[in-house]
């Protein structure tokens, strides 16, 4: 009968073996997931050309894919606490579009990530033989595991064999995004917290195995493999298994938390003290410098505190961010469907815009549109030539020559709008702990749109002399001037600064006989 039992068993988990395998073997000393199901074939690679190699492959199944598939082992950290530890591993790539790359984790816990390198900087694209890659990690003293894997972020296929795991010497520089010779006091809330949340994993684990064990066994007393006082028998013992392996497990982590209180009793965290505040940068335009995980960054600019690095890296890759817009530049007027021999100076007349926008990524997983939207305040200038200044005849506001000799003439337009913009972003994203990471204005960026508002202040300045004193004389009011403005503008650029062009497809002045439209081209700065 224990034959049986055991044969069964066997069955039961082959049969799952195989349903979740995708058609490939897997070795049960590796794991696998993808975050999209059914994006991906992982597994042994059987092939004749990697027959008896133990070739571990992912191959995308899909044309098109926002997301990854991911090989990856993990292990205690006993063994390399307060260590340098390399992975080596050779990867073959083949028509990888986006990125792959071998990856290391060290966790404290489920509580923090000490070290990390997913050579999301260094990333395999395209298709190449066999390559030795490594990644370099420092584990703290904290450390509780170990993770290490390889990933395929969206399609191609990649091969990974021969994954070493060994100690080298201090002096060898680490290759990761989050660096363990860098990581900060892990205080006693998070320490105990995480303890305990690791209690309760390892009895709510052991719970749920103990529940497939008995379920197994009654359906093994249904089919008439076994007597129910049998199946009274093995749940018993099963259940005395489990608690032992509970009691077991649980004691080890109570042991660390009792210690972890100890040190608290004795003192020993009096250090957190000194870091909680890690002071404060002021920051004057765009910045991706890491400022620590205590330290605060005050940007002037874009009028944003952070308070960490976390709190920086999370408010800027949410899926709505918010930029300060300013931008300057050359304005003039397109008569005839052209600016040359204008009216107006060219170096002298100008356009300023200061504002507010959002942006929108449009596609959850993925990061190329964004829709671009907000509240501007826009300022176009123009300064006649030939010693000119608008005068209003009627309906119609015309140039005309002062008699009397201006150093400057000047007339400003001033309005309030809503710009919207189709924004193209090639940020693409990073992989971060095993997740999607998207930040944009970290790459080339292109926008169209357009904007419409109101004409809030129209203004005539005229500056002479006078008697050899220096005079300026303002004049307000409506100069015949369209009360609503509309019109296309677009915008390239890479990071925060762009060229930037807008052209308003109402007329100037709203029944001049002449239509003038106003034209602007410059620069533009968008301030995470």
């Amino acid at each position: 009968m224990q034959k049986i039992i055991l044969f069964t068993l066997l069955l039961l988990v082959a049969m799952v073996a195989k349903v979740n395998a995708q058609e490939l073997e897997f070795p049960l000393d590796w794991s696998y997931k993808q975050t999209v199901p059914g994006s991906y074939e992982i597994g042994l690679d059987k092939t004749p050309e990697f027959a008896n190699q133990n070739v571990l492959t992912i191959k995308s199944i899909k044309k098109k894919i926002n997301g990854f598939g991911n090989i990856m082992k993990t292990i205690k950290s006993d063994l390399y606490v307060g260590k340098t530890v390399k992975m080596t591993g050779y990867v073959k790539s083949e028509n990888v579009k986006y990125w792959a790359g071998l990856w290391m984790r060290v966790d404290y816990y489920t509580a923090a990530v000490l070290s990390f390198d997913n050579m999301g900087e260094r990333a395999i694209k395209g298709t190449a033989d066999w390559t030795k890659y490594e990644v370099v990690l420092f584990v703290p003293q904290e450390a509780t595991s170990i993770s290490y894997g390889v990933l395929l972020d969206e399609t191609g296929q990649i091969w990974f064999k021969d994954v070493t795991l060994e100690v080298v010497d201090d002096s060898f520089t680490e290759t990761g995004s989050i660096k363990g010779r860098e990581q900060k006091v892990i205080s006693f809330e998070t320490r105990a917290k995480a303890i305990s949340d690791e209690i309760k994993t390892i009895t709510d684990s052991q719970k749920e195995a103990l529940k497939a064990e008995i379920a197994l066994i009654d359906e093994d007393v249904v089919k008439g493999i076994i007597s129910k006082e049998k199946a009274d028998e093995l749940k018993l013992k099963k259940a005395e298994e489990r608690a032992a392996n509970i009691d077991k497990k649980v004691a080890i982590e109570e042991g660390k938390l009792n210690q972890l209180i100890q040190d608290k009793v004795d003192g020993k965290f009096e250090e957190e003290k000194g870091n909680k505040s890690g002071g404060t940068s002021i920051i004057i335009g765009g910045s991706n410098d890491a400022i620590g995980m205590n330290k605060r960054e005050i940007n002037i600019t874009s009028m944003k505190v952070y308070n960490g690095q976390k709190d920086k890296e999370d408010r800027q890759s949410k899926r709505t961010t918010s930029q300060v817009v300013f931008a300057a530049g050359l304005n003039n007027v397109v008569t005839n469907k052209s600016v040359e021999k204008s009216d107006f100076r060219y170096l002298g007349s100008h356009f300023y815009e200061l504002g507010v926008s959002y942006n929108s990524r449009i596609a959850k997983n993925n990061n190329l549109l964004h829709a671009k939207y907000g509240l501007s305040v826009m300022y176009n200038n123009l300064r006649p030539t030939d010693n000119r200044i608008f005068v209003i005849n009627g309906n119609q506001t015309n140039l005309a020559v002062n008699p009397i000799d201006i150093s400057d003439s000047r007339f400003r337009n001033i309005y309030l709008v809503a710009p919207v913009h189709l924004e193209f972003d090639f940020s693409g994203k990073k992989m971060k702990e095993d997740k999607p990471f998207f930040r944009t204005h970290q790459s080339v960026r292109f926008g169209i749109g357009g904007y419409a508002g109101i004409n809030l202040k129209s203004k005539q300045i005229i500056k002479y002399d006078d008697n050899d004193l220096k005079a300026t004389e303002r004049t307000k009011g409506d100069f015949n001037a369209s009360n609503f403005i509309y019109g296309l503008s677009s915008y390239i650029g890479y990071k925060s600064t762009s060229l930037y062009l807008k052209y308003d497809l109402n007329p100037l002045f709203k029944d001049n006989a002449v239509k003038q439209n106003n034209v602007s081209l410059g620069l533009r700065f968008d301030f995470n």
